[in-house]
């Protein structure tokens, strides 16, 4: 009788858990997209508003793994990793096109086989225009964009796309071997601590594990790949600005203003296509999550309130 009983107790909590909204903790899975293991966290009751978090470089699901505990009880957060990113499989480059096209393809079928036919995207760096691609195809699907350091606009293009614009004229061994410095240790320890109020505050733990994950045979390759096909990027800038302008979904800018990569000027230009459009910009860098946490929290809860996203 006692075993019944405990056994309806864990019952009922888990159907108020599902049903209620209360926080859920966050699970760690992989879904098989076209014979790739696509790992992804998840929480939250999937009757709760969808939220997909897009990561950017060099990281991957694991930048967003404080913002899915402080959102699971409000709603259904999603992050996969890339191929070549984080815990998701790395195809060898012969097999594979690392390309912000194949990702945005990979992301596009990992949602519908999961059944994720209506969310907000939030996009990071390279997130943009895996988004953005994304965005263009299913605007219907999208009920807002969340955008923090994501570019889409060439006056957000920071000094280091000095390099990149360099290889991107002329992508020989001396253009590749110049931008592989984003990718050592230092690198990207700087890409973390750049513009922070308080670098102390950041942990060192998230370049070591985007240094451990660079280091596995070729993935210097895909980086490189990926610098080179951010091009194409910058060619659909003018698409995406039409596409905006058409479909006008809400969009929260919440931007590290101090980012070298992409700076805070580059927020700016979305007012230009978008008629709702909140912006705050945010005293640190590239990797605004690591110190702005709480607050980036804070303003997706005011943002999906005031545009009544559910």
């Amino acid at each position: 009788m006692k075993i019944l009983k405990n056994y309806l107790t864990v019952l009922i909590l888990s159907i108020i858990t599902t049903f209620s909204g209360f926080s859920q903790t966050t699970t760690y899975s992989t879904e098989v997209v076209d014979d790739l293991d696509i790992f992804y966290r998840e929480a939250g009751s999937k009757n709760k508003p969808a939220l997909v978090l897009l990561h950017g470089y060099p990281t991957s699901s694991f930048m967003f793994r404080n913002l899915i505990e402080e959102l699971s009880t409000e709603y259904h957060l999603i992050a996969p990793d890339y191929p070549g990113y984080g815990r998701s499989s790395q195809p060898a480059i012969k097999d594979f096109d690392y390309t912000f096209d194949n990702m945005a393809r990979i992301v596009e079928k990992f949602l519908d086989q999961k059944g994720i036919k209506k969310y907000s995207l939030y996009v990071m760096d390279y997130g943009a225009p895996v988004g953005y691609r994304i965005f263009s195809k299913h605007p219907e699907r999208v009920q807002a964009l969340i955008v923090q350091n994501g570019n889409a606009y060439e006056e957000g293009l920071g000094v280091p796309f000095d390099a990149l614009k360099a290889n991107w004229a002329n992508n020989n061994e001396e253009t590749r071997k110049a931008l592989e410095g984003f990718h050592t240790l230092g690198g990207l320890e700087w890409q973390y601590t750049t513009g922070v109020e308080d670098p102390s505050k950041i942990s060192p733990d998230n370049w070591y594990l985007d240094y451990q994950h660079i280091q596995r045979p070729e993935n210097n390759e895909i980086q490189l790949a990926m610098f080179y096909d951010y091009r194409t990027n910058v060619a659909l800038y003018p698409e995406w600005h039409k596409k905006f302008r058409k479909h006008q979904p809400p969009t929260l800018i919440v931007w590290g203003e101090n980012d070298p990569i992409f700076p805070g000027i580059g927020a700016v230009p979305y007012k230009r296509d978008l008629n709702n459009v909140e912006i705050h910009l945010l005293n640190t860098g590239h990797f605004a999550l690591e110190d702005k946490g709480d607050e980036i929290a804070a303003y997706i809860r005011q943002f999906f309130k005031k545009n009544n996203i559910k």
